[in-house]
């Protein structure tokens, strides 16, 4: 279990000692709801398009919400798509970087069940583009 499990465990906990044994059930529910959230996971689409495009970081899955598991893909093919599975409240995000002394642009997206939850682009000699959103599981 992460920290905020552990957390969510240990609150549940003082509050079954404050409340009493009655109040247990109420709690032991609301840190089912707690795990099951953090355990669940979800698909996301990264979405990069631009000019000068030489790197795009991204959150591939297989970290968790402190220490997201970030990959790397070196002067991509345009326009760039990707789906990763993440879990719970980590955070979904991708991030192109370019560098054209003609002029550079990227523009990054991230999609959520068919919704752009995140957009956003970059334009010049040095040209980047952060797209990080809020877990849809914990939003």
């Amino acid at each position: 279990m992460n920290r905020t499990g552990l957390r969510a465990a240990s609150a549940v906990a003082a509050a079954c000692l404050a409340l009493g044994l009655t109040a247990c059930s109420a709690a032991d529910e609301a840190a089912k709801q707690v795990d099951k959230s953090v355990n669940e996971t979800y698909e996301v689409t990264y979405e990069v398009t631009g000019s000068g495009i030489d790197s795009i970081s991204y959150n591939g899955g297989g970290g968790d919400a402190m220490n997201p598991k970030l990959e790397t893909v070196e002067k991509p093919t345009l326009p760039w798509k990707k789906t990763v599975t993440l879990r719970g409240i980590e955070a979904p995000l991708v991030t192109p970087v370019a560098l054209d002394t003609g002029g550079a642009s990227a523009t990054c997206k991230i999609t959520y069940q068919g919704k752009v939850i995140k957009e956003a682009s970059g334009k010049g000699t040095a040209a980047s583009a952060s797209c990080v959103a809020i877990s849809p599981i914990a939003g």
